[in-house]
């Protein structure tokens, strides 16, 4: 499934063109914002995100894969497969219907 949703930039500002804000498909921009977020930056669900650099900093890879597919599944996403052979994570996961 699809998800659409204001697109935000290389630097995670908002995309504007013409004046306007840019919406598009968002799946991937969403799952970088999990991945990188901490817990507590997102005001409305501070209990969501997985934080990654925290993993990596500690070399906890099991934990990481939790993680991933305990937050990408409370955002409605079904995971297929998570890869964290580092310096790469590979994630197979899309949002399925509610």
């Amino acid at each position: 499934m699809e998800v659409h949703d204001i697109e935000l930039d290389g630097s995670q500002n908002i995309k504007t063109a013409d004046g306007d804000f840019c919406v598009g498909e968002t799946t991937r921009q969403n799952q970088t914002l999990l991945l990188l977020c901490q817990k507590g930056e997102w005001k409305q669900h501070p209990d969501r995100c997985v934080g990654v650099e925290t993993y990596l900093e500690r070399s906890e890879l099991a934990g990481l894969n939790r993680e991933i597919l305990t937050q990408f599944s409370t955002d409605g996403m079904q995971v297929r497969d998570i890869k964290t052979q580092l310096p790469e994570i590979k994630i197979e996961a899309e949002y399925h219907e509610s």
